[in-house]
């Protein structure tokens, strides 16, 4: 059984070495993506917070709408970090495709102009990271290569169940084998739990996001063109957020999402003071008459199913953020892991080559 399992293990390792290096390194790096944008583009993505006070969301959206009356703003991302500019969402008139850009939110300050995804580094990277760039196909292929990394890792435990007595082995100065050997093992069992997590989240989404790419044109005969501002000007953003406050103990909100669409109502989204936290800053929402601003729903997650809420947990628990720095940088390093344990298995295997040369040659000539 064994026997089976260490060839299948091999085999897998073969077919999905290449992408797995690619999807590792990119993920490690997006793990780290604010900060990486902030040594690109300062200007941009920080702002001087001390001692000022953010903007209202009414002054904030007037400036941008006198900024660029072209433009309807169709989502607002604020952050808990005050030094972090806030993340708008933008759609051109006569378009529908989203643009975004950068706003100070202490002096209503617009610090970029409206750029398509994929324009940014990280951007592209993020891209990369799930699509290899390369549109459905390379969603699928990414979905494939997470399903089966989450295959490998269970073979893996399987090969190494009695993992307790190979946790603390760790022969440095042993034959290349054998310090390959214990290398593989080691970085094997203390990873395997964390990319576990990112295969299984990683192909949820894949495969979630290519279904609805698939069913797209059947859902819609033509993309909707943004023409005009689909929610009532005059109504205001800063009393619905002290609405929704008032509708959730503790609520802090992290995201406004206007209409990009007829029909569509106004969500503000956000956290709640002292929830799970594996839970996203998104998991509440309180839901809003776009015309009108009467409230038409809300929904916590603490009164979610457990379906529903184990769903919400994939976005923390794929990107390593749920206790802070401490948890980015185990997932940072062990989302790398995936190199070093191909590294070290292609060590292993061109050490043993030989061996298995001879081993052949030696059976063919008892057979003659």
């Amino acid at each position: 059984m064994n026997k089976v399992l260490f060839k299948l293990h091999r085999l897998l390792a073969l077919l999905i070495c290449a992408p797995l290096l690619l999807i590792s390194l990119s993920g490690s790096v997006l793990v780290y993506k604010h900060e990486i944008d902030a040594l690109l583009m300062p200007e941009r993505v920080r702002v001087a917070a001390v001692g000022e006070a953010r903007q209202s969301f009414d002054v904030l959206l007037h400036a941008f709408n006198q900024a660029y009356p072209a433009y309807e703003v169709t989502g607002w991302q604020l952050f808990a970090d005050p030094g972090r500019a806030d993340l708008v969402y933008v759609m051109a008139h006569g378009g529908s495709e989203w643009s975004s850009l950068f706003v100070d939110q202490y002096r209503a300050k617009i610090l970029s102009d409206p750029s398509p995804p994929k324009y940014y580094v990280t951007d592209l990277v993020r891209e990369f990271h799930y699509t290899f760039l390369a549109g459905d196909i390379g969603l699928l292929l990414c979905a494939v290569v997470a399903v089966l990394l989450c295959i490998q890792a269970l073979i893996g435990m399987i090969l190494h169940r009695k993992f307790w007595k190979v946790l603390f082995t760790f022969r440095y100065r042993a034959r290349p084998i054998i310090y390959f050997g214990d290398l593989h093992k080691l970085l094997g069992v203390v990873a395997t739990p964390v990319l576990l997590v990112l295969g299984f989240t990683g192909a949820y989404w894949n495969i979630n996001q290519l279904s609805y790419s698939l069913a797209k044109p059947v859902m819609l005969s033509a993309p909707y063109i943004v023409g005009e501002r689909l929610y009532n000007p005059t109504l205001s953003i800063d009393a619905l957020l002290r609405e929704s406050q008032g509708r959730l103990v503790d609520f802090a909100p992290s995201f406004i999402s206007l209409p990009s669409k007829p029909g569509y109502a106004i969500n503000i989204l956000g956290g709640v003071s002292g929830q799970n936290p594996l839970y996203s800053e998104f998991a509440n929402s309180i839901r809003y008459d776009a015309q009108t601003g009467d409230f038409s729903g809300l929904r916590d997650i603490r009164e979610s199913s457990v379906t529903a809420q184990m769903k919400n947990s994939f976005r923390r628990l794929h990107f390593g953020d749920f206790a802070g720095n401490w948890s980015r940088l185990i997932w940072a390093v062990l989302g790398f892991s995936p190199v070093m344990l191909i590294a070290s298995g292609i060590a292993m295997w061109r050490i043993r080559r030989p061996q298995r040369l001879r081993q052949a040659e030696k059976r063919s000539n008892l057979a003659n």
